[in-house]
């Protein structure tokens, strides 16, 4: 791709430095950053060798050397980030989990259709090398008739209060942080679940610290997700079929390793990802490519799809009996 867009990145968490420093290692032009300090933008830049460096979101917004902007602020602020860039006619990748809600990730996708532009979950494992080869050796028809995904994402992570993962305020819990990953996956190998069935424990906060999920589908096929914020777990998956299995290796929703599996135990393929960084590169190579293409909904990840997962989780929300400040 020869005519590169030229990125802003909103916000300079943690989330912001690995997504801006894959952009780097792999030749993307990172143009601006917006921060709520000059402060910050300015350290940001510096780091990353970034030309505009702005103290403002709406500074970032209005950049015009600015073509796609990443949103990258905690979960409740995608959505007023997300709707700044695109009423100022940018691009927009949304860290995920895309919204809080399922509402305001419907407002998105309409005011991105209403406005012409593309808006994009920044679900970066879906674009990963390792599962683009799964979806190749499910869609040949290796696995046979697929049965079900068990996946974890579980962390022993901070305890403190006042940490992020901690504040409902802030959307915090083991189910926007990590349980989008598994939700996310099992949606892409199965779509809609026809059943839902979730169980959860809490912390002190009111946080969610652990959450169980099992979805039914069509024809008996079953996904069974964990995710929990207070144990550090495998962090491995396996999809199931009547021939053969994906044995994928920690951690399954970064570049790894994996194995199919036949029923009676022979290896019928190995596959080790070579991914120079993290590979959160590969969904802001899908951006490009789709942009290219005047196409304004993704293929991989569409945003209806998106807004799907979003409902999936209100729905496993309202279940376990959890709320969010403002909801």
């Amino acid at each position: 791709m020869t005519d590169r867009l030229r990125w802003g990145i909103l916000a300079t968490g943690g989330i912001a430095h690995a997504f801006a420093n894959d952009l780097k290692l792999n030749g993307f032009t990172v143009q601006a950053v917006g921060s709520r300090t000059q402060e910050s933008a300015d350290a940001f830049a510096a780091e990353f060798g970034i030309p505009n460096a702005h103290g403002s979101y709406e500074a970032l917004a209005a950049d015009p050397e600015v073509d796609v902007i990443y949103v990258s602020t905690p979960h409740p602020m995608h959505a007023a980030g997300a709707t700044l860039a695109l009423e100022a006619g940018k691009h927009v990748l949304v860290e995920k989990a895309f919204t809080v809600n399922a509402a305001e990730a419907r407002a998105l996708a309409e005011l991105a259709a209403a406005m012409g532009l593309l808006v994009l979950e920044a679900m970066w494992t879906r674009y990963l090398p390792h599962m683009a080869r799964i979806r190749e050796i499910i869609a040949a028809g290796t696995l046979g008739e697929l049965r079900t995904l068990i996946a974890d994402h579980t962390q022993l992570l901070s305890e403190d209060p006042a940490h992020r993962l901690n504040a409902l305020e802030l959307g915090g819990g083991a189910l926007l942080d990590l349980g989008i990953y598994p939700v996310s996956f099992a949606w892409d190998l199965f779509g809609a679940p026809s059943s839902i069935r979730a169980s959860a424990t809490f912390k002190p906060t009111g946080a969610d610290a652990q959450v169980a999920v099992v979805f039914g589908y069509d024809g008996g096929r079953m996904a069974v997700t964990h995710s929990a914020s207070n144990a550090q777990g495998a962090n491995t998956a396996v999809v199931l079929g009547t021939t053969a299995r994906i044995e994928i290796d920690q951690v399954w929703y970064s570049p790894t390793t994996f194995r199919v599996v036949a029923a009676d135990g022979t290896v019928l393929e190995e596959y080790r990802s070579e991914v120079t960084g993290r590979g959160m590169h590969f969904q802001a190579e899908a951006v490009e490519r789709l942009v290219a293409a005047g196409t304004l909904t993704g293929d991989v990840l569409p945003i209806d799809e998106t807004v799907a997962i979003m409902a999936t989780l209100d729905e496993i929300r309202a279940q376990i009996g959890l709320v969010y400040p403002g909801e």
